[in-house]
């Protein structure tokens, strides 16, 4: 079962979903629940509800109501709240009827950790990856052009010896993990009001409770991070050039 609801773009924010029509706004709720019941009860993760950022006289407003919230759209609402992992639709349905409008969010460090590159980079990887055959999880994209590889859970505690075992403990690399007490954006949400996350790799169901150990990733990661970083910038002569 793929992701085939549509996205509810970012920049309006909470007040264009409360602006729908009575039809489409149970429409959205009803979409919505059932995306929240995948992730939950299909691929087996836990899903936090999450701040909305709109865009108010110029600025931007968090829907957690703080005047000045250091992470607008981009937070847990209220933990409390948590869609535990095996939920079913209704009880998803019942969950999220309490916060209308709300971000998903999936808490890492659980089922699974982060390791988070710049996009460009995470394109170039993944092509490296499939050629190799190197089994991989899910891969998301954000709208500030980040790309997140779900990895085992560990993997952010364990980076700094992963890449010093690997030899890459040296090197300036755009590369970083993200493991318990954080938490990423889930598709198709928005992100700090800069529009939707989005599937590189959507979760498959042979995968999605077994992500790949980091230490599969991380050297064609690092390698690639590397390598993005010494690309000089564009010159009158001609193209960019690597090192």
């Amino acid at each position: 079962m793929g992701f085939t609801i549509g996205a509810i773009s970012g920049l309006s924010g909470i007040r264009e979903i409360r602006e729908l029509r009575p039809g489409a706004r149970r429409r959205e709720r009803a979409q919505l629940c059932t995306r929240v019941a995948e992730y939950t009860s299909l691929w087996g993760w836990d899903l936090v509800p999450g701040a909305r950022a709109t865009r108010s006289g110029g600025r931007v407003v968090c829907s957690c109501g703080a005047r000045a919230c250091p992470s607008p759209g981009d937070h847990p609402l209220d933990a409390s709240l948590e869609v535990p992992a095996g939920a079913t639709v209704e009880e998803a349905t019942r969950a999220w009827a309490a916060v209308p409008g709300a971000a998903m969010l999936l808490p890492t460090g659980r089922a699974f950790d982060v390791l988070e590159v710049a996009e460009h980079a995470a394109l170039c990887a993944l092509a490296r990856l499939e050629r190799m055959g190197v089994p991989l999880g899910p891969v998301a994209a954000t709208p500030a052009g980040r790309a997140w590889f779900l990895v085992a859970p560990g993997a952010a505690a364990e980076l700094p010896e992963l890449l010093y075992r690997m030899g890459w403990d040296d090197a300036d690399l755009d590369l970083r993990g993200r493991g318990e007490g954080q938490h990423i954006t889930a598709p198709p949400s928005d992100l700090a009001g800069r529009g939707p996350v989005r599937w590189l790799r959507p979760p498959a169901l042979e995968r999605a409770g077994r992500p790949p150990q980091a230490r599969l990733l991380l050297g064609t990661l690092a390698y690639v991070c590397h390598r993005s970083s010494v690309v000089r910038p564009r010159t009158p002569d001609g193209p960019a050039a690597v090192r």
